[in-house]
């Protein structure tokens, strides 16, 4: 089966066509060449340092004596959690703000990560869960909140703004609960969820790798097959039935996809802040593309949330200060920015 490129941005055999974007491809690449460069840099940081050089030798297996304990065994499954776990919240942030029109609509502000970190604190406060468990526990609560907002904004179908509104006041109401199992949980439990609660890196190890890889590789393709049908969507539930395409089913997949996505990489990270909110906006300008960006998206996330820890480390001289207190700084200066850009449109 020959691949033929008939025009610019077209790829075609005898069975099927693919429309691409060329300038989203190249930022896609540039973003991943840029991640790699800070995961190297990363694993180089810490109080035995080693250079860009020394960490490729480890990896080519002739590293410096020690080195290769120290980047394969401890530092690895600290960046690739951060990689995976951002590619993650990125990707689901493009689906959600997509699905809603609503640059505020991502699963951090409408309650779907604060669901699927309730899970998780049930699974390990209430039953003391492993990796597995809290993974599933991250998951069971994601999909739960995601049902019970999906009921409640229903309404002759899901408008976005209705499902910002109601995920606002889910995000709230699991607020509350998640302080409660604070308080019946013993200092030690407590102390460590309250590290996990901030989104942290720390003491990551391959079984978190794991989860967060499992999550990518089970929703990534759904997501990227249902791409275009998130673009129609954007453009009112009329015109993608006219276009064939059944607006709430489509909806409801998606919706699912994306808070499999989140409850993944809040399993295995924690609940990082503001990362799925603002790396769809980045990306969005930084391709100079309509639709949902949903590949660039997530490679800004995983962008971001190295670039993150590899911050966290440098400045404090530590890799035990979670990486959710950068990416919340961060993130709350780029939300006071974006509140102040809608504002002078005229939206707000």
């Amino acid at each position: 089966m020959s691949l033929v490129e008939s025009r610019p941005g077209v790829l075609r055999t005898r069975h099927w066509s693919l429309r691409y974007d060329r300038r989203a491809l190249l930022v896609c690449a540039a973003l991943a060449v840029l991640a790699a460069a800070v995961t190297v840099l990363s694993l180089g940081t810490g109080s035995y340092q080693l250079s860009p050089a020394q960490v490729l030798r480890t990896f080519a297996g002739s590293g410096p004596p020690g080195a290769e304990f120290i980047v394969l065994d401890l530092r690895l499954p600290r960046v690739l959690v951060a990689v995976l776990a951002g590619f993650g919240l990125g990707m689901a942030g493009a689906v959600f703000q997509s699905l809603t029109r609503n640059p505020l609509g991502s699963p951090d502000v409408i309650g779907f990560g604060n669901g699927a970190s309730a899970g998780a604190l049930v699974a390990i406060i209430l039953f003391d869960a492993g990796t597995t468990q809290t993974a599933a526990g991250a998951v069971c609560g994601g999909l739960a909140t995601a049902a019970a907002v999906y009921l409640l904004a229903w309404k002759r179908g899901v408008h976005g703004y209705r499902l910002v509104l109601v995920g606002i006041g889910a995000s709230a109401v699991l607020g509350s609960a998640t302080s409660f199992l604070y308080v019946r949980a013993d200092i030690g439990k407590a102390a460590q969820a309250a590290s996990w609660m901030i989104g942290s890196l720390n003491a990551r190890d391959w079984g978190d790798v794991r989860v967060a890889a499992l999550g990518l590789v089970a929703l990534v393709p759904l997501v990227l097959a249902r791409t275009r049908r998130l673009t129609l969507l954007e453009m009112g539930d009329d015109t993608a039935a006219a276009l064939g395409v059944p607006p709430e089913r489509s909806r409801l997949v998606l919706l699912c996809a994306g808070t499999g996505l989140t409850a993944m990489a809040v399993a295995a990270a924690g609940p990082v802040p503001f990362v799925a909110m603002a790396a769809p906006q980045l990306a969005r300008r930084l391709t100079r593309a309509s639709g949902p960006n949903v590949l660039p998206a997530a490679w800004t996330g995983a962008l971001l949330v190295c670039a993150a820890d590899l911050v966290t480390q440098r400045v404090t001289g530590s890799a035990l200060l979670p990486v959710g207190v950068t990416t919340g700084i961060a993130g709350g200066a780029y939300l006071a920015w974006l509140l102040r850009a809608e504002r002078r449109r005229g939206r707000i």
